[in-house]
């Protein structure tokens, strides 16, 4: 069976991209900070016929980061497809632009920028070798047209996605594609006047990159 590892994985997006490729036959690595709400999702999906299991790991730890898909890496056999979109659990600090520390971007850096790093470079080798497989890394809107409200977050995340399009151009013909989400819509019910959409709409997006591979980006607008 081939697996898709989901690395930010919760009851949102992670969840749904997780059904999505789950009904397509994939098995589902889930990797975030908690294990026990990794067993719920897995026991979830498994209620569904959709085999998975979760691997307890921070993004910000690159050691663990590295070692979770490793494990799940031998658990399945392989690795075809990464998605990478972590959340911060504790809650994110906006600032804006003017107002942003170097402490503030930082934090973001960590989370978004380096951790996709770990992520990738634990799982490309044997992409490479096999000549196969898919890395998808989730943004919000505001990489492409950033908020002052998102001021630290809009900044890492534009730095994600400058490092996912470069990393697209990298891998051309190798049989392994990077591609950049960014979602901007609020997912799930929003305030009033604003775009949104439910994470199981989003979700066939990702499944649609994957098989069509004809891309760098898309950006979901409804």
């Amino acid at each position: 069976m081939p697996t898709i590892a989901i690395v930010g994985a919760g009851p949102g997006m992670g969840l749904a991209i997780a059904r999505t490729f789950g009904a397509h036959g994939f098995d589902v690595a889930l990797i975030s900070r908690t294990q026990k709400n990794l067993d719920a999702l897995a026991a979830e999906l498994a209620g569904e016929g959709i085999t998975a299991k979760g691997f307890a790991a921070d993004v910000c730890d690159h050691t663990a980061l590295t070692g979770a898909l490793r494990s799940a890496a031998t658990e399945f056999g392989q690795i075809d497809v990464l998605e990478y979109s972590p959340v911060d659990a504790a809650g994110t600090q906006m600032v804006s632009p003017s107002t942003a520390s170097p402490a503030d971007i930082q934090a973001q850096i960590e989370q978004q920028l380096y951790g996709a790093i770990a992520a990738t470079q634990a799982v490309l080798p044997a992409m490479r070798e096999a000549g196969s497989g898919t890395l998808l890394f989730t943004t919000g809107g505001g990489s492409v047209d950033p908020n002052p409200m998102l001021g630290n977050v809009n900044a890492a995340a534009a730095a994600l996605r400058n490092w996912t399009l470069n990393l697209h151009k990298e891998l051309a013909d190798t049989g392994v594609q990077a591609t950049h989400v960014a979602i901007s819509v609020w997912i799930g019910d929003g305030p009033e006047g604003v775009p949104t959409a439910s994470a199981d709409q989003i979700a066939p997006v990702y499944w649609d990159l994957h098989i069509e591979r004809d891309r760098a980006e898309h950006v979901f607008t409804g």
